[in-house]
């Protein structure tokens, strides 16, 4: 793991990817910072730094673009899949070179409470929570795009999906609004949602038995439920992908001030979830 992390740290800022990426990140989070602490001499940092997060949206993808899909689509991937090292060990170190880079920016951002506090009145324990936590968000979008990058061999469209997929996390809590209620709607996204797992199952093991077992069970057991207690479907789905509104975990430190463990724990396990999927990607690729 530990020659996958340096070649990865290298490649990262011999290619300047990792410069621009820490320096666009930093000098947007210092915009904010003059502005809104410097000038109007707002005393909390955190609300700068919420002005970040979107700009992770375009910044991401580009860190995250290079992880896989540059070496499937050169065939250095091969030299990965037969060398003598777990694909742990070479998942984590690509990951662990991405999260080194995002750390870059993240450090020099302690540096801005510090000078609020020679200035006068300062938050620092919000501040540096909301640091913690925009830097966890950061390590679960990264990890997406490290999986979505694991599944192509072509860096933009790495990006582009990568792009997609984390503008849609962000605009998920304005989407939720849109989504249907009653229990009828919501068994009808349920079969639709089993057909689908269903059909990503047969695409991985080919066995036709497993896929429609589970599509029928999972099906089965839907219709059951409506006809027995239709109340349990409805909201079903806006229940679910409440959880999944990643950017009110980090507003719980930066704007309500609430040290919220739950959550930092809920970024831990995306973090764990998609290093597992983008192993297993790998893992099956192996074997084929």
């Amino acid at each position: 793991m530990k020659a996958v992390y340096k070649r990865e740290i290298r490649s990262y800022f011999n290619s300047m990817i990792g410069c621009v990426f820490a320096a666009f990140l930093t000098i947007i989070g210092g915009i904010y910072f003059m502005v809104y602490n410097l000038n109007s001499g707002y005393p909390f940092f955190s609300y700068s730094l919420a002005g970040v997060i979107f700009m992770l949206l375009v910044s991401v993808p580009v860190l995250s673009m290079k992880s896989f899909a540059e070496d499937r689509k050169n065939k250095t991937d091969q030299l990965l899949l037969t060398s003598p090292i777990s694909l742990m060990d070479i998942v984590l170190g690509k990951y662990l070179a991405m999260i080194t880079v995002f750390a870059v920016p993240c450090i020099i951002y302690c540096l801005f409470p510090l000078i609020i506090k020679f200035q006068g009145e300062a938050h620092l324990l919000v501040d540096y929570s909301s640091i913690l936590a925009f830097f966890l968000l950061g390590c679960v979008y990264i990890g997406i795009g490290m999986f979505l990058s694991s599944l192509t061999e072509s860096p933009v469209i790495a990006a582009i999906s990568t792009c997609g997929a984390l503008f849609f996390f962000y605009m998920l809590d304005n989407l939720l609004a849109y989504m249907p209620t009653s229990a009828l709607s919501n068994l009808v996204i349920l079969v639709i949602v089993i057909a689908a797992i269903a059909g990503i199952i047969y695409q991985m093991t080919k066995n036709q038995v497993i896929a429609g077992s589970i599509a029928g069970i999972g099906i089965i057991a839907g219709i059951a439920v409506y006809f027995i207690k239709s109340s349990l479907l409805e909201s079903l789905f806006i229940h679910l992908l409440e959880h999944l509104v990643l950017t009110d975990i980090f507003y719980n430190f930066s704007q309500n001030y609430i040290f919220d463990i739950g959550g930092l724990f809920t970024y831990i396990s995306l973090i764990v979830l998609f290093i597992f999927l983008t192993i297993q990607t790998f893992q099956k690729r192996r074997w084929s």
